[in-house]
């Protein structure tokens, strides 16, 4: 069940990945800095306030005209937004988001060829090859041949992609674009190799606006731990921990994975140390019930002493 979980969030992260990239080129959305307007499903999105209509319009007219066009359609996006972060945390990190599928993609090559998946932690005892130079070449130009797709993709949001793409062939570059993408490459690679943890933790707005909602909410979904059965977790060497792209303790109360993107690998993980146990996973998503560890501050019952009545 949760191979088949896995793969469906690695489609899911596949498809946005390249919608991410192509968005721009079939005109789906992006910002046109040529025409200094937003192009949305092929079409023009602006308010069309040229001073002609204006002073051919009413006051209510123009005021409707921004209400529809600009303000309801913020205040719906924004509103969804809050309303899917609130009820499900980093959802979108965890199944959508093309940073975060950059993160695992580049843990896994660490993982195969240093042994660990960041530079800040000890390589482990029983691990087998310990990084040699060509392992680093290949960590660092997959880093750099991402980093340099992200970065044209980005600028094919504020550039029109199709005379971006044919002036990239034929080394026909601006100064100025050229100057983007070196220094973007370079950016991007920089947080791909040292830093991609740690931008997902504290450095992503995104991410830290979803966790905060998330932690509002005592009922949100949450990766919970049987602690009732804790004692299975003595002969474990932490696979759960392990195969946590964000490095969390994954056991631990909801205040402590703040950052968590609801990837289930933890999940997965002890499903496949504990597949032989009838009881199943010591980990599971706790939807929408409050408990202990769901809460950000644990709630304890408290008996009231009774009162010895006096004789």
């Amino acid at each position: 069940m949760m191979k088949n979980f896995q793969r469906n969030r690695l489609i899911t992260r596949t498809a946005f990945f390249f919608l991410f990239l192509l968005a721009p080129v079939l005109d789906l959305f992006r910002f046109d800095l040529t025409e200094t307007h937003f192009v949305v499903l092929g079409q023009a999105l602006s308010l069309d306030l040229s001073t002609d209509w204006v002073m051919s319009s009413t006051p209510l007219e123009t005021g409707l005209r921004v209400l529809f066009r600009f303000v309801l359609p913020i205040v719906v996006i924004i509103g969804s937004g809050i309303f899917i972060f609130w009820r499900w945390g980093r959802i979108y990190c965890g199944w959508l988001c093309p940073h975060f599928s950059v993160v695992e993609m580049v843990n896994d090559i660490m993982k195969k060829r240093t042994g660990r998946v960041t530079l800040w932690e000890e390589v482990p005892s029983d691990a087998i090859v310990k990084g040699g130079i060509l392992d680093w070449f290949v960590i660092v130009g997959v880093s750099v041949v991402i980093a340099f797709t992200w970065a044209l993709g980005l600028l094919s949001y504020l550039l029109p992609p199709i005379p971006l793409y044919t002036d990239l062939v034929h080394f026909n570059l601006s100064i100025g674009e050229t100057a983007f993408l070196c220094v973007a490459t370079l950016a991007f690679t920089v947080d791909f190799v040292f830093a991609r943890h740690l931008f997902c933790k504290y450095g992503c707005a995104v991410g830290v606006f979803q966790s905060l909602f998330w932690m509002m909410n005592p009922r949100s979904m949450v990766v919970e731990f049987d602690r009732d059965r804790a004692s299975l977790c003595k002969g474990c060497d932490k696979d759960c921990e392990e195969a946590c792209p964000m490095r969390l303790p994954v056991r631990g109360f909801k205040r402590s994975k703040f950052t968590c993107t609801q990837c289930a690998q933890c999940i997965s993980a002890c499903v496949e140390v504990q597949k032989d146990n009838p009881d199943g996973s010591l980990l599971g998503w706790n939807e929408g019930r409050q408990s202990k560890q769901t809460s950000l501050i644990p709630m304890v019952n408290i008996e009231t002493p009774k009162v010895k009545s006096k004789k």
